[in-house]
């Protein structure tokens, strides 16, 4: 059997995220109340955490080591001075 976590009524108020995080991870929590076990929290599916693109090789293989004359940054600080 596997070791479930604990949580208190506090903690959920307090530190949502966290528990919010295990739960994605694929946590069982118990919710606990002056110590004792009043519920307990399952996730509704267990999901794969997503992987995050890769932005920059994406980029490199449109674009390749091409520098650019002005930076992005240039573009919006000139736009932002128009008005």
């Amino acid at each position: 059997m596997y070791h479930m976590r604990k949580a208190s009524v506090r903690d959920l108020r307090y530190e949502f995220k966290k528990i919010e995080r295990l739960l994605l991870q694929g946590e069982e929590i118990q919710i606990t109340k002056r110590r004792r076990v009043i519920a307990r929290l399952v996730p509704e599916s267990t999901r794969v955490a997503r992987e995050m693109p890769d932005f920059l090789g994406r980029m490199r293989s449109i674009f390749g080591d091409k520098v650019l004359a002005v930076s992005g940054a240039d573009l919006i600080s000139a736009d932002r001075d128009r008005y």
